[in-house]
């Protein structure tokens, strides 16, 4: 009787672990399969060419593709530009979708130096990277330029939504002429008094 009895408990408890394994084993499908559907994603994602920290560093959508043609009264007007007011030019540069390929208007052409910076803008959110570009004359009280990468600076330009006002740190600086454009981007937008396009980012008809 007490053999029996052992075998029955022996049994019992062999089911008991034989489950808890099955379960396990679940659990472990279920976490592989979801660790396999994430991989997925991101594998579309990259195939897509979508990069989720560019997208953090810069978000397009809230940037202010038409201006209202306004400039700094101390930003001087470029003396013999490359690509003269009232001429076209080819826009090469990507710095909004629809952009890159546009054909530009020239409105205004001047010499200045030219920053990427970075900032967080005053409506919150994620900061943004490398924005280009702002202009020596749209950095506040910030002296004689260039200035060097890292200086801090206020943004006095409203390029994007949240810019006015943000503190920024230089990330790069170049001393170029610097173009206000027209264009009607590859997607069918029209676009006023455009800040800014650096003179190596535009190219003859």
């Amino acid at each position: 009787m007490a053999n029996k009895f052992m075998v029955g408990v022996i049994s019992i408890s062999a089911a008991l672990a034989l489950s808890a394994c099955g379960g396990e084993g679940n659990e472990n499908t279920s976490q592989n399969e979801s660790t396999q559907e994430e991989t997925n994603e991101v594998l579309k994602e990259q195939e897509a060419g979508v990069d989720k920290e560019s997208e953090t560093g810069m978000d397009h959508a809230t940037m202010n593709h038409s201006g209202s043609g306004e400039v700094p009264e101390d930003l001087k007007e470029a003396q013999n530009p490359t690509f003269t007011v009232g001429s076209n030019a080819i826009i090469q540069t990507d710095h909004m979708p629809g952009m890159k390929n546009a054909e530009a208007t020239i409105v205004g052409a001047y010499d200045t130096t030219v920053y990427t910076v970075s900032y967080t803008p005053t409506t919150g959110g994620e900061p943004v990277k490398n924005h280009k570009w702002v202009i020596h004359e749209e950095t506040g009280d910030a002296g004689e330029a260039p200035l060097e990468p890292g200086t801090e600076v206020t943004l006095n330009a409203d390029h994007m939504e949240g810019m006015q006002g943000a503190t920024a740190i230089i990330d790069s600086a170049e001393e170029t002429t610097v173009y206000m454009v027209d264009f009607t981007s590859t997607t069918g937008e029209q676009v006023k008094n455009h800040k800014w396009v650096t003179e190596n980012e535009l190219s003859t008809k």
